[in-house]
């Protein structure tokens, strides 16, 4: 017998990078990182400025843009916190019962409205959707003056109703937009099922659409929490006694045209009101990202 060649197989070449490819990529991936961590300070720098000057006297405020501490200040803290008749702390549950009701308002009024458009057919329904979408353009100090006489003839005025009610009337479009969104990319064979069940839209939505919505309703939270706390234009319109301002409102007080501001306290109540913001957004930040990113895929 003769023998026959056997044919061994090679292996497939490796597609390996080319060693100046590889020199390229390991010096651009550092740059990148210094690039992005001098972004990062550079947008975190006027915070951390805040924090130093809130540790800083009066007149050593303003007399250095740096970030070193030769000797803290924390009386600054104290004053602050009982500079008013009331504590900082009033102003802040004052900010507190706003929030609470403008994110209940929200979830509740825009996922219905939200619910409506997208699984609901009725007559002119582009027409109201458009109409909707409009709204979001539309500046609020376009509408502050009839607002305000509205709730003047309704003895709202000083209470914290202007800034609550008009939430349970789905007034947030861009909420709504959100939430029609992320309604339509849930499958309606979910809704034909339940629906098959004896199941009517009020059912499927408290129990069908609503528990899916958990991102789309956390993002709303979050949003409302932080544009809600954050308000200084609505507030300061329709709250006029101090005992009901809110948090921003007892910032604005400290500034005082006639008498010399403790910048010391402004800067260390401005940082005990950034708290509250920053733990919700840490809290909420995975729920807040998974929600922008569904919203709208299919």
């Amino acid at each position: 017998m003769t023998d026959r060649a056997v044919a061994v197989p090679r292996s497939l070449p490796v597609d390996r990078p080319h060693p100046v490819r590889r020199g390229r990529r390991a010096v651009r991936a550092p740059l990148k990182h210094c690039l992005l961590a001098l972004c990062a300070l550079t947008m975190l720098y006027p915070i951390l400025w805040m924090v130093a000057s809130s540790l800083r006297p009066n007149n050593q405020i303003f007399r250095s843009a740096g970030l070193a501490l030769t000797n803290p200040r924390l009386e600054n803290y104290a004053n602050g916190w009982s500079a008013f008749a009331q504590p900082f702390s009033h102003y802040m549950i004052n900010s507190l019962i706003v929030v609470i009701g403008a994110i209940l308002g929200n979830l509740l009024a825009c996922s219905l409205a939200a619910y409506a458009f997208a699984r609901l057919e009725f007559r002119a329904k582009r027409v109201w959707f458009a109409i909707m979408l409009v709204t979001i353009m539309l500046p609020i100090h376009v509408i502050i003056v009839p607002q305000y006489v509205l709730f003047s003839e309704l003895g709202w005025v000083n209470t914290f109703l202007p800034l609550i009610v008009p939430k349970f009337l789905a007034t947030d479009a861009f909420f709504i937009f959100l939430m029609v969104q992320f309604i339509r990319g849930i499958p309606r064979e979910i809704d034909e099922a339940a629906r098959i069940d004896g199941a009517g839209h009020a059912r499927i939505f408290f129990h069908v659409i609503l528990p899916l919505m958990v991102p789309a309703l956390a993002t709303t939270a979050i949003f409302t929490f932080i544009w809600t706390w954050n308000d200084f234009y609505t507030q300061l319109i329709y709250l006029t006694d101090p005992v009901m301002y809110t948090t921003p409102l007892a910032l604005r007080a400290f500034v005082d045209q006639q008498t010399a501001t403790d910048w010391g306290s402004v800067f260390a109540m401005s940082v005990v009101s950034l708290v509250p913001v920053f733990l919700v957004f840490l809290a909420g930040q995975r729920f807040l990202l998974r929600g922008i990113a569904t919203t709208g895929g299919k």
